[in-house]
């Protein structure tokens, strides 16, 4: 991992692991920002895409070629909203680090620190063909902490990283005022909510501005926290906003609009209630989970026509599993099921692959194909929009990292 500016050392983009030479040729390439190519070939050096063409572009010497047979070659799937690693799957208790529920306000916890590499979540995300996940703090604080865009292959976290800390997890609505609310402390109101994530806020506010009145030469004590809430402030990372109901939508963009930071609507089940304004704002949405019951009031309105409704006016939409909420390799289905319900093909795609790119602030690296960008990509038998066709094989930055078993 690449060392940042700040006091963290932590705002960095991971370094990448090279791999040999590798050329795909005879695949039907779908680049996502344009339109496909038919018997195409595809050059991978050094981790990255260096050249696309036809039967003519020049593969290098010593390369794995794959001939692809007319097999689909798209972009690796990013699911920009999940637990995996830190909400562990078969493990019970032990595997269970998602919240730190001890206090209302954590904006210093790193999910970084409590992902395991060996959650069977990763594996399943290859067969998915979701090579990029993030990875979020939950949902049971105010402010929950760091959250971390991952490679989905790795044997530390340290080397799958390709940004920490990607954005900061608050929630607004039910799970706060629950969660606290049965401990007899603040907040166990949505009012009580909203009043601590502005008062931390505020806080860090102070904070930055002492720093920057502090004479040339004085040192300052150190507050990992309000450091923490400072990349906020100073609009280095977005705020990752959990929210369903569309007051509590309206909400984070009264709380955004006053402190000035970057807003992401994670969920989102309302959202296309107040579509018109999330698109005037440019205020992306991650719409998911979608294959669950309405477990809760604030799922009432949950539908598959939601992605379509909110893309329509203009809002950009990225889908999510909330893994483990719903397994993570079961992505692409709701963007397919979300079709059935209005949402157009090429929004479909996009909002699993370039949309969540230019979310989580790596879309030069990831979410569409061309020259340059990262080699993390997925062999399929055919459309993935198809519910019958598989991953065949995948590759993270020009690596095999998944064959399936009965892939020619």
């Amino acid at each position: 991992m690449e060392a940042g500016s700040g006091t963290h050392g932590m705002h960095a983009e991971g370094s990448e692991a090279s791999g040999p030479p590798l050329a795909i040729v005879g695949a039907r390439l779908v680049p996502v920002d344009g339109p496909p190519r038919a018997d195409a070939t595809l050059v991978a050096l050094d981790g990255r895409i260096a050249a696309i063409g036809g039967r003519d572009v020049p593969i290098p010497d010593g390369a794995t070629v794959i001939e692809a047979g007319g097999r689909w070659l798209l972009p690796g799937f990013i699911d920009a909203h999940t637990h995996l690693g830190v909400h562990e799957e078969g493990e019970g208790w032990a595997g269970q680090d998602v919240n730190e529920t001890t206090a209302a306000v954590t904006a210093i916890v790193r999910a970084l620190d409590a992902i395991n590499p060996a959650d069977q979540g990763f594996r399943d995300a290859l067969a998915g063909g979701v090579l990029v996940a993030n990875v979020n703090p939950g949902s049971a604080n105010a402010i929950g902490g760091q959250t971390v865009a991952l490679r989905c292959a790795g044997r530390t976290v340290d080397e799958m990283v390709l940004r920490h800390p990607s954005g900061m997890k608050s929630a607004l609505g039910e799970n706060p005022k629950r969660v606290h609310g049965e401990a007899k402390r603040m907040p166990a109101t949505r009012l009580g909510t909203a009043a601590v994530i502005r008062k931390a806020l505020n806080d860090a506010r102070n904070y930055l501005r002492k720093q920057a009145e502090a004479p040339e030469g004085t040192t300052l004590d150190v507050d990992l926290e309000l450091e923490a809430l400072g990349m906020v402030l100073r609009r280095e990372i977005p705020w990752r906003q959990h929210c369903h109901r569309a007051d509590d939508i309206a909400t984070a963009m009264r709380i955004a609009e006053e402190f000035g930071y970057d807003l992401v609507v994670d969920h989102g089940t309302e959202a296309h209630l107040l579509a018109d304004i999330l698109a005037a704002r440019d205020i992306p949405v991650i719409i998911g989970p979608l294959f669950t019951s309405r477990s809760k009031v604030e799922l009432r309105q949950r539908s598959l026509a939601n992605p379509g409704i909110l893309a329509r006016a203009g809002v950009r939409i990225a889908l999510t599993t909330d893994h483990p909420v719903v397994p993570i390799n079961f992505l692409v289905h709701q963007a397919t099921l979300s079709m059935k319900e209005g949402l157009d093909p090429e929004t479909a795609l996009a909002s699993l692959t370039a949309n969540p790119a230019r979310i989580l602030g790596l879309d030069h690296r990831l979410g569409t194909l061309s020259a340059g960008k990262d080699a993390t990509m997925a062999l399929w038998s055919g459309d993935p929009l198809d519910v019958m066709e598989r991953v065949e094989m995948a590759f993270i930055d020009g690596r095999e990292v998944y064959r399936h078993p009965h892939a020619g």
